[in-house]
């Protein structure tokens, strides 16, 4: 067996994140100081240090654009021999978010006080759709019907399911209810865990009936007045 060199050193990356804005006289004394501390345990080697500016869209108060920052670590690293910065960080952007779902939750949109209007506008204008139609959806013809949605009808994006696929949380669980099998419906360790946790019975599709859904438990009900 190899005998360890005793003299042999880790080798240690210094990676420091941040704005940087801008990068500070103390911001690369952190580098040295940890370097001679490292040093000093005899046990470690500092090869490489690196500054990694965060990008424009971190959002904090007086965060100026990344390509300055970027360029000012980089004039202020350019004499250093170990010190460098990655732009990596700084130039990446924050992705588009948008909800994917089946026809039936954008369909269930339609469901009185089921979902608040101004979430169904939040949800649509800021962030957007994308819905897998499923077979027997006339889901063009609810985004006709619906002010709201017809008027952000450009960032619903519809795609179409070819192959007829009718398996639905419902009707797995109704078939469990009633004893049949699910076998290659569900994922196979997902039909395991329910046989082994003895999930959903009558008694569990009863449960929360009647109750009013956490989204609308804070909404005054408005009294109806009579009119003469």
């Amino acid at each position: 067996m190899a005998m360890e060199d005793p003299d042999r050193k880790t080798e240690v990356v210094l990676l420091a994140c941040g704005s940087f804005n801008p990068i500070t006289n103390m911001h690369l004394r952190l580098f040295e100081l940890a370097k001679d501390y490292f040093h000093e345990t005899g046990k470690y080697k500092v090869i490489k240090g690196i500054i990694s500016p965060v990008g424009d869209a971190y959002g904090k108060k007086g965060l100026i654009s990344a390509n300055h920052r970027v360029t000012m670590a980089k004039l202020a690293t350019k004499n250093s021999d170990w010190v460098t910065v990655d732009d990596w960080e700084s130039s990446q952007s924050v992705p588009q978010i948008k909800l994917l779902c089946g026809s039936d939750i954008l369909e269930s949109f339609g469901v009185p006080d089921l979902w608040k209007s101004e979430d169904i506008t939040e949800i649509v204008e800021k962030y957007g759709l994308v819905c897998i139609s499923r077979a027997g959806n006339n889901v063009q013809k609810f985004i006709y019907e619906s002010d709201t949605l017809w008027r952000h009808k450009n960032n619903i994006h519809l795609v179409e399911e070819w192959i007829t696929n009718d398996i639905s949380s419902t009707k797995i669980r109704r078939a469990l209810r009633r004893g049949q099998s699910i076998r290659y419906l569900v994922p196979e360790v997902v039909r395991a865990y329910i046989e082994k946790n003895n999930l959903y019975s009558p008694e569990s599709e009863d449960r929360n009936a009647g109750v009013v859904l956490a989204p609308l438990r804070n909404v005054p009900v408005t009294p109806r007045t009579n009119r003469h």
